[in-house]
């Protein structure tokens, strides 16, 4: 437990400052920059998520005596684990980012989906209807462990096909 505790809050602690060095550089306060902020925060926060993942399942498989074996689903468990701690460690600052350091954050993204509803050719009340009840912190709190859960589940069932090991057994006298 200690390991997915490790690497998932590492991962989580990685993800935390790259989304404060995306907001300090203006990312999360002008609309015009909030798209780029979308795909830097993506790409570069799955690269730390892989990283933590790929560390922490080689960290937990070195745990296991050489004559167990370290099979597919104690390869998807440990991945698992490891992204569902991070998940929670993340969805806390996530919480802590948007009442506390940047609380217009939820309506910056709230506006640019209602341009890009109108822009596709909804109404205004319509889309103002739509993303209303979305863009608050318990909704998108919600959405994170959904989303969370389901991205840590397709990036274990991925990654854990390449941790896998068989036992080692002692040459026999």
């Amino acid at each position: 437990m200690k390991t997915y505790l490790l690497y998932g809050f590492i991962s989580s602690l990685a993800g935390a400052f790259l989304t404060l060095i995306l907001y300090f550089a203006g990312f999360h306060s002008d609309p015009a920059k909030l798209a780029m902020a979308g795909w830097i925060g993506g790409l570069v926060g799955l690269a730390i998520v892989i990283t933590c993942i790929t560390l922490g399942v080689k960290a937990r498989r070195e745990e296991v005596p050489p004559d167990q074996d370290f099979g597919y689903w104690s390869s998807f468990l440990a991945a698992f684990m490891i992204s569902t701690v991070s998940n929670l460690f993340s969805l806390g600052f996530t919480v802590i980012y948007n009442v506390y350091i940047n609380p217009t954050f939820l309506e910056l993204m709230r506006q640019q989906q209602i341009t890009k509803m109108e822009n596709g050719g909804m109404s205004s009340d319509k889309a103002e209807s739509a993303t209303a009840m979305m863009f608050g912190v318990v909704p998108q709190a919600v959405i994170f462990i959904i989303f969370g859960t389901i991205i840590a589940a397709v990036i274990s069932f991925i990654m854990a096909g390449f941790f896998t090991r068989k036992a080692v057994q002692p040459p026999k006298i």
